[in-house]
């Protein structure tokens, strides 16, 4: 075992600094990165737990992010507990691989701090490159703050390794907003974090010489299906384990975590759902709003990969208007979000108004202000029972109001 570092009780961390943390807490074989603004400190800090001393690791550096994520399918292919970092242009460029760690049932965890995608070129936060990974058989986890980020990456070594899963997991977190803002953080103890991971079970290694195996084979039409199916299931039934270790972590912190997190729901009219780090900010403006009488709350889907569908129908059963908050451009189309949140409505018999509003992209902020006008559309909408404004908005965006796919209005 590496040396241990001493810990506070409460440590001020941004969340870089603490899924690092969590990354030598659980005593990773192997980093393999090439680093990218803004999740460089993630590997450069394990960098320097491994040269300390303090992890019993091994930091790779690669030639690009394609690499980085093809070192790491070696890496835990060959038996090893295996993480890595990226954002934006990285995460892009690792896409083919993602496909390929998934399919071999490689229980990698990748840390995205979550920016823009060119062009323009940009360093700040938004959800493009969360919404790139949707598909590629991956487990999807959302930090809001620093200390889920450290608390999460915890849960995803846990949840991926798991015998009944076997599968990669990403925790995303928003670039500067979360990942270079300093706050409380409660770390756990090393020797109780790793006990909490738990020793890694290396399964079907390829260096165990005694039983030959085989990674990344070729299946055309005659298994290709069947392979993608099996992995398709393995994806869905993972609320099982997600479930499990999260309750095993509040036993063990008192911090509960939700595969959807729900605020002020109880006897909400309107909601808005979203993800990030904006979640706190509409709660906040949620409070506010409550404190005038007005019913209003908030719903976000903590994991995006497996969606899920039941409890967000459960979270918005009673609610007659929804605003549907993405932080990505769609390009053509709704976004994300909306549309995984309306197929789970429209399967159900309650079928509240849901409308989709496009914000925050490269950094912009989303004030207060901004969400009290989005509350207020919603309000209007439940009034009158219908669509008062276009399906679609961007708001916060300079110029002329930008609204969307215009819905013929119902009585």
């Amino acid at each position: 075992m590496a040396e241990k570092m001493e810990l506070n009780e409460v440590e001020v961390w941004d969340g870089n600094y603490a899924v690092s943390q969590a990354l030598r807490q659980a005593q990773v074989d192997v980093v393999a990165a090439y680093p990218i603004t803004p999740s460089t400190p993630i590997v450069e800090n394990y960098g320097a737990y491994v040269a300390n001393g303090y992890v019993d690791g091994e930091f790779v550096m690669v030639e690009s992010e394609h690499a980085a994520m093809s070192a790491c399918v070696g890496a835990a292919a060959a038996g090893g507990r295996v993480a890595t970092a990226t954002s934006s242009q990285g995460f892009a460029l690792m896409v083919e691989v993602l496909y390929q760690a998934s399919g071999m049932r490689l229980p990698i965890v990748l840390t995205v701090v979550n920016r823009a995608l060119a062009s323009p070129l940009n360093v700040r936060g938004d959800h493009s490159d969360m919404y790139l990974g949707r598909d590629s058989g991956w487990i999807q986890i959302d930090a809001f703050n620093a200390q889920e980020a450290y608390d999460l990456t915890l849960c995803a070594f846990r949840i991926g390794e798991d015998m009944r899963t076997r599968l990669p997991v990403m925790v995303h977190q928003d670039g500067f907003d979360t990942s270079h803002t300093a706050q409380n953080v409660k770390p756990l103890q090393d020797d109780e974090a790793y006990k909490f991971v738990g020793v890694y079970k290396p399964f079907e290694e390829m260096l165990d010489f005694s039983k030959a195996v085989t990674y990344g084979a070729q299946t055309e039409e005659d298994w290709h299906f069947e392979h993608k199916a099996k992995q398709h299931k393995a994806l869905m039934d993972s609320p099982v384990v997600i479930d499990e270790v999260f309750e095993e972590f509040k036993k063990l912190t008192g911090r509960e975590y939700k595969r959807v997190e729900s605020y002020l729901m109880d006897d909400a009219e309107v909601a808005i759902v979203a993800l990030g780090s904006n979640v706190e900010t509409a709660t906040y403006t949620a409070q506010q709003l409550r404190e005038k009488g007005i019913k209003v709350g908030v719903v976000s889907p903590r994991c995006f990969r497996p969606f899920p569908f039941d409890e967000i129908r459960d979270a918005l059963k009673d609610v007659k208007s929804v605003a549907v908050l993405d932080r990505s451009c769609p390009m053509g189309a709704m976004g994300a979000l909306f549309n995984e949140v309306t197929a789970a409505m429209y399967t159900t018999d309650s079928r509240p108004i849901i409308s989709n509003y496009i914000y925050g992209l490269g950094g912009r902020d989303l004030t207060v202000e901004d969400i009290k006008a989005i509350y207020e559309e919603q309000l209007a909408n439940a009034e009158v029972g219908h669509l008062t404004t276009p399906v679609q908005q961007f708001i916060g965006v300079r110029g002329p109001k930008l609204g969307f796919f215009e819905t013929r209005r119902g009585k």
